[in-house]
């Protein structure tokens, strides 16, 4: 490779190395700061020089914006940073860079997945759901724990204390309302026939003001999460509107709902075009058993690391699989391996198998057609019968 550049990228700075001919190498070395217009700088530099390819490091976010301001202009390299480390004792900027380029140079960086524009969007939306709803569940737990404090039982007696009836009866005591038959008025549908039972959960129980000021702290964060929750919600919504039949092609997979298939396109994409097999993909997804074996003999590694967004997705879809009234080859598959090796490791062999599912779909443009239980073979179902006795 004639002309490659190397960029060891930092929050302020980056250092760029340009490597120039074939026999003889020059080098052409310069530091760029990271704002927009430094940015645009830098690829001038890089097209002054007749750079095709550059290549740098997938390290923290602070790689995305050089890569939408270079995409397109270059045949951009995004490398794992565990695969491209400099030999010991050499370690500053320059030297790295100066590495990156080498390495590009002759050909031994294997690049990084690097979704497009729209994907990337819909995977900082997606991510930022997930971390709303975990701080949605945190905040729900918090308003259990008081309530437990003060003996206050709804949860015993309620099965959603975050429902329509849960809620209204917390901002009844928000507001200073105590009186248990009251309260158990609040009750909507079937709970009307646990009256008693709420008044008992009640009775005799008062708020103190601080605790009453910390409930409403709690109820007042929860209605501000639920109207980012609907933002986010939108937004998704209108960035896979035009992608409607691949979400429907992703729910056909047991245990796939609307959500995960949202997350699944944010991660994998339309397509598997970067995955020329359903291995490789699998690996990337990181539900393959990792590797050690040295000396002929074979060592406990774990699951391999990758996509972590995708893992939890799989993962999720392989045990909301398992728990369907409707046998299929997935939920099969999982209570197999949870007899033998339990439940986390079930639930991560399920998802290799919904994982190697996707790309034969995506590759193919099919949808999951269920093998169901009935495809184990009867040698596999005696050594299962075995294992249980």
């Amino acid at each position: 490779m004639a002309r490659g550049a190397g960029l060891d990228v930092h929050r302020d700075s980056i250092v760029a190395v340009v490597l120039v001919g074939s026999k003889k190498v020059k080098k052409e070395l310069r530091t760029f700061g990271t704002t927009s217009g430094e940015l645009a700088e830098l690829r001038q530099w890089l097209q002054s020089h007749k750079v095709t390819h550059v290549a740098m490091e997938a390290t923290g976010v602070y790689w995305l914006p050089v890569v939408e301001a270079l995409e397109g202009q270059f045949e951009l390299v995004v490398a794992n940073a565990h695969q491209v480390k400099n030999m010991p004792g050499r370690k500053t900027d320059a030297c790295d860079a100066e590495w990156l380029a080498t390495l590009l140079r002759f050909g031994l960086i294997n690049s990084s997945f690097v979704p497009p524009a729209w994907q990337r969007q819909l995977g900082g939306l997606t991510r930022s759901r997930s971390s709303l709803t975990h701080s949605i569940t945190r905040q729900r737990n918090m308003v259990l724990k008081l309530l437990e404090s003060v003996g206050i039982k709804l949860a015993g007696v309620l099965s959603d204390v975050f429902g329509v009836s849960g809620m209204a009866m917390l901002r009844a005591l928000r507001d200073g309302n105590e009186n248990p038959e009251l309260l158990s008025g609040l009750a909507k549908g079937r709970l009307r026939k646990k009256t008693s039972q709420i008044v008992a959960a009640l009775k005799g129980r008062t708020l103190a003001p601080g605790a009453r000021i910390v409930l409403a702290q709690h109820l007042q964060t929860l209605d501000l999460f639920d109207e980012q929750m609907q933002q986010l919600e939108a937004a998704i919504d209108a960035v896979v509107a035009p992608y409607s039949k691949i979400i429907a092609r992703l729910r056909t997979i047991p245990g796939v709902n609307y959500v995960l298939a949202t997350v699944i396109l944010a991660e994998v994409g339309p397509d598997v075009a970067a995955f020329p097999t359903c291995a490789q993909f699998a690996a990337w997804s990181g539900t393959c058993p990792g590797n050690a074996r040295s000396a002929k003999r074979s060592k406990a590694a774990g699951a391999r690391k990758g996509n972590v967004h995708l893992t939890t997705a799989l993962v999720q879809a392989a045990v909301s699989a398992s728990r369907a009234k409707k046998p299929t080859f997935v939920s099969d598959k999982y209570h197999r391996i949870k007899t033998r090796r339990g439940p986390k490791r079930a639930a991560l062999a399920g998802g290799h198998k919904i994982a190697i599912a996707l790309w034969h779909m995506l590759h193919k443009g099919e949808d999951f057609h269920d093998l169901g239980p009935a495809s184990i073979s009867p040698r596999t179902k005696d050594s299962t019968r075995n294992n249980r006795i």
